[in-house]
C-alpha cells in the first residue's frame, strides 16, 4: 500500500528524478515556458515553487541554496534578476499548467507549463475582462437610466429656441418700459 507517499517517482531512478527535475527548472526559468507530460509537470512544480520563492530574498546563502538544486548559474541569475522582479508581490502560486491533449505515440497527457507573470497575452486578456466586469452591475439601475434618457427627450423638444426668444424679447420690453418712465 502506497499511503502518505506523495512523491511520484516518475519511473526513475533517485539521480535520475533529481537530475530530470533540475534540468527542467532551468530550462522553465530560462524559456519561461516548456511542453512536458501532465504527470513531469506537477512533480516539477512542487520542485520549482520553494525555488521561485527563495529568490525573492536576494542574499548569498539563497543563491547558492538554488544553485545547490539548478546547477545552471545562468539560470540562476536570470532567476534572480528578471524573474524575481516580477513575482515579488506575488504569495505563491508561480507557474501555471495548461493541458494540450494527448500525445499521438503513447498518448500521454501532455501540458504546457508557464510562469505566470511572463504570460503578456493571457495577463492583458484578463485585465481587459475585469475592467469590463468592473463597469457592470447585477442592479435594477438599467431600467431606472432608460427612464430619465426617455423623459429627457421629449422636454428637450418642448423647449425650442422660437420659444426661449420671446422670453428674452418680453424682458428687453419690460426694462424700455422701465427705462421710458
Amino acid at each position: 500500500m502506497r499511503h502518505g507517499k506523495k512523491n511520484n517517482h516518475l519511473g526513475r531512478t533517485a539521480s535520475h528524478r533529481s537530475a530530470l527535475l533540475s534540468n527542467m527548472a532551468a530550462s522553465l526559468i530560462l524559456h519561461k515556458r516548456i511542453n512536458t507530460t501532465l504527470a513531469k509537470a506537477k512533480a516539477l512544480r512542487k520542485y520549482v515553487e520553494p525555488l521561485l520563492t527563495k529568490s525573492k530574498t536576494d542574499s548569498t546563502h539563497s543563491r547558492r541554496i538554488v544553485f545547490s538544486y539548478l546547477q545552471n548559474k545562468y539560470a540562476v541569475t536570470e532567476l534572480f534578476r528578471e524573474v524575481a522582479g516580477k513575482i515579488a508581490d506575488r504569495p505563491g502560486g508561480y507557474t501555471r499548467i495548461i493541458k494540450t491533449g494527448n500525445r499521438p505515440g503513447d498518448a500521454a497527457e501532455m501540458c504546457m507549463m508557464e510562469l505566470v507573470d511572463f504570460n503578456t497575452i493571457y495577463t492583458s486578456d484578463k485585465e481587459k475582462a475585469t475592467a469590463k466586469k468592473a463597469k457592470t452591475t447585477r442592479r435594477r439601475g438599467s431600467s431606472k437610466k432608460a427612464k430619465p434618457a426617455a423623459e429627457a427627450a421629449p422636454v428637450e423638444k418642448a423647449e425650442t429656441p422660437a420659444e426661449a426668444k420671446p422670453k428674452k424679447a418680453a424682458k428687453k420690453k419690460s426694462d424700455e418700459n422701465k427705462a421710458e418712465e
